[in-house]
């Protein structure tokens, strides 16, 4: 078997000799890739250069901001100016939000429901962003976006019932709380694997585009959800592919209890958006305005075939859910430093009051107001039933295939024998 070496150096001398023609391709007739200037190499973007050197980072990336703690805006022309009747609602959302999370998580302590999440010093990252989308716009969220979900119109009473998993949830109890869905509000349905919603995002965006429909799928995820391989799928997919999708990820510093230290050596997640070759932006994930100019531009390049990777520098005040002690992980000088001196709601609150929009008589008025309806809710969610039992069998398929068919049969014969050691009439058409 001839060397790859002789191989060459036989057709070298056949070209020497005239035995093979020449090549007379001219530069003009080379693919773009090789006619250029640079380096020419069909998988990357670059140049030649004498001196060798190892990169470890890009350049830094700032946080875009708005307003300082006080609430001031620190530069001409970047207020959005949306006017009083939407900064108004945007605050109000952030109040409601913060009201409802204190009552359920005290809820939750108290047996009335299983689970909780809270979203205390991240409202604004919400918030600011639903109000920059269309409400034809498709979210796809992870666990901790109620503030997008209550900005498009989901009530107090829907919040409720989904926590008590009972018969009015659009999931019908089978998921668990916080997992908020609304097909009317184009709001998917929450799921608890980390990062599966992004290449869902990535290919949802790309049947908006084929279909040709002028709007734009945003998907919300953490810090920790960058360290699993759908992010990079997700990312890659839709840089590729140039989808109408906006990519939004709350740093916040912790994946439960990981700090992102332990996480990523790089600088954050921004830059990655960069190296997929998509426009990339980080904001100060708690000034309201800076994320709800970002994710207006961001939303402009999306539908211009740009997908756009957004990351918001924010911070969990709270503990991850109601299974988590915080406490453990990090100290609480560094949770009261965020909770007082760059919160959120404060910083609105200060702009929207600046604008005489707002004063402290509103301010009590709207938190009683909002608490009690959230107990009111609560309650009444408590005391409905829950789904019927054949609604465990449906939804999944058209038509139910043969092997649920059987667990069905044999669930209604053991109900029918034993069905008096279970409390069925707390079900939907139980007895």
């Amino acid at each position: 078997m001839l060397s790859r070496f002789s191989v060459l150096r036989r057709l070298a001398c056949r070209v020497s000799d005239g035995r093979l023609p020449l090549c007379t391709t001219s530069a003009s007739q080379l693919p773009d890739h090789i006619n250029r200037e640079d380096a020419g190499f069909p998988g990357a973007k670059t140049h030649f250069t004498t001196e060798m050197g190892f990169r470890r980072e890009m350049d830094n990336f700032p946080a875009y901001t708005v307003m300082n703690n006080l609430g001031e805006v620190l530069e001409d022309g970047h207020d959005p100016n949306v006017g009083e009747e939407i900064a108004v609602k945007m605050y109000k959302t952030m109040v409601k939000l913060n009201v409802m999370d204190t009552v359920l998580y005290d809820a939750q302590r108290q047996g009335r429901i299983s689970f909780y999440m809270t979203s205390f010093g991240e409202e604004a990252a919400h918030v600011g962003s639903a109000a920059a989308l269309d409400p034809e716009d498709l979210v796809f969220g992870q666990y901790r976006e109620t503030g997008v979900i209550l900005y498009r119109g989901f009530t107090l009473k829907q919040v409720a019932d989904q926590c008590c998993s009972n018969m009015h949830e659009e999931g019908k109890g089978r998921q668990m709380p916080v997992h908020y869905s609304s097909r009317e509000l184009n709001f998917n349905t929450i799921s608890s694997p980390i990062a599966t919603q992004l290449p869902h995002a990535a290919g949802a965006a790309y049947s908006f585009k084929t279909a040709g429909k002028p709007n734009v799928v945003i998907c919300y995820f953490g810090d920790g959800a960058s360290s699993q391989g759908d992010f990079h799928a997700g990312l890659n997919f839709a840089a590729v592919k140039k989808v109408p999708v906006i990519f939004f990820c709350r740093n916040n510093g912790y994946a439960i209890s990981t700090p992102v230290t332990d996480q990523f050596a790089g600088d954050g997640i921004a830059p990655r958006g960069v190296a997929y070759g998509m426009h990339s932006i980080r904001v100060d994930g708690n000034d309201v305005w800076a994320v709800y100019n970002a994710v207006a531009k961001a939303r402009e390049l999306a539908l211009e075939g740009e997908p756009c990777l957004i990351e918001a520098m924010s911070y969990r005040v709270s503990h991850h859910s109601t299974s988590d002690d915080s406490s453990r992980y990090r100290v609480s000088d560094e949770m009261d430093y965020w909770k007082e001196q760059r919160n959120p709601i404060t910083r609105t609150r200060a702009y929207v009051e600046s604008k005489g929009w707002w004063d402290e008589s509103k301010e009590k008025e709207y938190r009683d107001a909002m608490r009690k309806e959230v107990l009111s809710c609560l309650i009444q969610a408590e005391k409905e039933k829950k789904a019927s039992i054949e609604s465990l069998f449906e939804d999944v398929y058209h038509e139910i295939p043969e092997h649920l068919a059987q667990q069905k049969k044999e669930l209604d014969e053991h109900l029918a024998e034993f069905g008096s050691h279970y409390k069925l009439d707390g079900f939907d058409g139980g007895q």
